[in-house]
This record gives C-alpha cells, sequence and structure tokens, in this order.
C-alpha cells in the first residue's frame, strides 16, 4: 500500500532547544525516501521517529548552512554501516562542493553503498521517473540555496457511468487504459483527468520567485517561518521568511495543507506562527510542525 507522509525530524532553525532538533524531514512517497536537510542530531531523530537508513534514497540539501547539513556525516556513514541495499542520490548546491566533501568523508568508515552526486546549479527538472519529476528552484539566502519540488505526472479517473453508457466493462476497461481506445471510444470519453500531488520544501530565503513558483498549486508545501511578523526586518536582513509571509505565499499559490517549521529560539510559543498564518488569510489545512510530527499528504483532488 502506498504511503505518502511528512516525518517531521526537526524543527529548530540556527540552534537547537530542549524541545527542538536542528532541521531533518523525511518525506515517504510511496516507495521511496526523501531526506531533506539533515542538521544535527538527525540520526538519532530517525531512530526515535522509526526511520531507518534503508528508507532513504534521496538526501536534499538546500544549502551548507550547520543546521541544514551538519548531520550530513553521520546520515551517509549510517547508511554504509547498515549496508542500505540501493544506491542513494545526493542533491545539493553545486557551489557548496567542498562542505559537501568534507561531511562525506569527515572521518574514516567503509563505504559499502553507492552514493550518487547530484548537484544542482540550475532551476528545473533533476530527476524524472514515473512516479515523480524532482525540481529545484533558487532562493535567496546569505549562500547559495535551493528549494524542491515534486510532481506526480496526472492521471485519469475512470467515470463508471460513461462506462456503463458505452457497455465497457471488465477486462474490457483495462484493454481501454492500456491502448487509449475500444471500439471506437476514446479513454477521454470515459474518463477524466486525475490531477497529480504535489509537494514543495522551502527553507531558508527571503521572498523571491522561486518561492512562489516552488508553492504554486501545492498539496502540501514545508516552509520556513523562523520569525513572527513584528520581526520581518530581521527576516529579510538574514534572508528569512516570517509566518504571515509564508502563509500568504501559500495562499496565494493555492496550497491544500502549509506546515511552517525552522523556528528561532527567541519565541516560546509555537501557537503564535499558526496565529498569524491565519491573520494573514490562509484557510488550508496547518500544521505548527513539532519534532517527531508524522503528517500525511492531502488525498488527491476530485
Amino acid at each position: 500500500m502506498s504511503v505518502r507522509e511528512l516525518v517531521v525530524l526537526g524543527t529548530a532553525s540556527q540552534v537547537p532547544t530542549r524541545h527542538r532538533n536542528h532541521n531533518g524531514y523525511l518525506l515517504r512517497w510511496d516507495g521511496e525516501g526523501f531526506l531533506f536537510d539533515p542538521g544535527e542530531g538527525t540520526q538519532r531523530q530517525m531512530l526515535r521517529a522509526g526511520v531507518a537508513a534503508h528508507d532513504v534514497n534521496r538526501i536534499c540539501v538546500t544549502h551548507f548552512h550547520g543546521d541544514h547539513s551538519l548531520g550530513l556525516a553521520g546520515v551517509i556513514q549510517r547508511i554504509n554501516l547498515d549496508k542500505v541495499p540501493h544506491p542513494v542520490s545526493a542533491h545539493y548546491p553545486r557551489s557548496g562542493q567542498r562542505f559537501f566533501d568534507r561531511l562525506r568523508y569527515a572521518t574514516a568508515y567503509r563505504e559499502t553503498v553507492a552514493l550518487l552526486e547530484v548537484p544542482v546549479d540550475t532551476d528545473g527538472p533533476l530527476v524524472r521517473t514515473s512516479g515523480y519529476t524532482l525540481e529545484a528552484r533558487r532562493l535567496s539566502h546569505p549562500v547559495e540555496a535551493y528549494g524542491y519540488r515534486l510532481v506526480e505526472p496526472d492521471g485519469r479517473r475512470m467515470l463508471p457511468d460513461r462506462l456503463a453508457a458505452h457497455g465497457i466493462k471488465g477486462p474490457d476497461v483495462g484493454r481501454l487504459q492500456r491502448e487509449g481506445s475500444l471500439g471506437g471510444v476514446t479513454l477521454e470519453e470515459v474518463s477524466e483527468v486525475r490531477r497529480g500531488q504535489r509537494f514543495a520544501f522551502v527553507m531558508d530565503t527571503r521572498l523571491c520567485d522561486g518561492v512562489y513558483a516552488l508553492a504554486e498549486g501545492c498539496d502540501m508545501l514545508v516552509i520556513e517561518s523562523t520569525f513572527l511578523d513584528e520581526d520581518e526586518e530581521l527576516a529579510v536582513e538574514f534572508g528569512h521568511l516570517t509566518a504571515g509571509q509564508a502563509a500568504r505565499v501559500a495562499r496565494e499559490a493555492g496550497v491544500r495543507h502549509l506546515v511552517l517549521t525552522h523556528f528561532s529560539q527567541r519565541y516560546t510559543d509555537p501557537d503564535a506562527f499558526g496565529h498569524q498564518a491565519r491573520a494573514a488569510g490562509y484557510e488550508g489545512d496547518l500544521t505548527v510542525a513539532r519534532d517527531l510530527d508524522r503528517v500525511p499528504l492531502p488525498k488527491r483532488r476530485t
């Protein structure tokens, strides 16, 4: 059975707190796992969340600040220690290659797994499979940063009443789906487009075109909201978003489920982020992320 959910491993920004680990997020997408921005302590958080090294197929790093990447060394070594039976791909800004190399070989260990380096240096698709396209978009941060987006291909939903009207049933339905037409009846006549799901991951950035491009039409948007709205000047100065800014992006982009995360240690009331998101006019599903949350992707649009 396919599973699509976000496992939140950490939600702190620059400094971890008693209740928040550094960043880390695992997206389960059917049979694959995407590990985003593994900060320090990710390996232990994986254990607490029931996430195994075998669950990781791709590692996606937005940028090389420590709270988004210092956990790479431990995760890579654990993947090799556990002899993960499949190759693991790593996506990260090409400009940070020296940092990736240092983290990959931070200490001595035995390499047993093929780790495929797929650096990012431009906007657009990174990988196309039958189940998704993985895309990247440049963000606005003091160091080069990219956000990531998964787009499932559109499918088709069969319409029973139209099938019945044309006398199509049983094995003939599958044949029609495979061949595109049957006895003069086309697939388009008895079905409708089933929109593929979309997921986006947006970390440290100011408002920019890339943020909106990543968020557009998403079923789930995981986005940083380091600051509350009253500290917008600090957000702009340090290359971050506020809760209200993130929510307005989600509202304008038609996001169905908004996940706010990456919170500054200066704030003690996490509910304030949710209140400001609602005040900004976002009316969809909303999660103010906490460590070890499991957040299912919304069901497909009907």
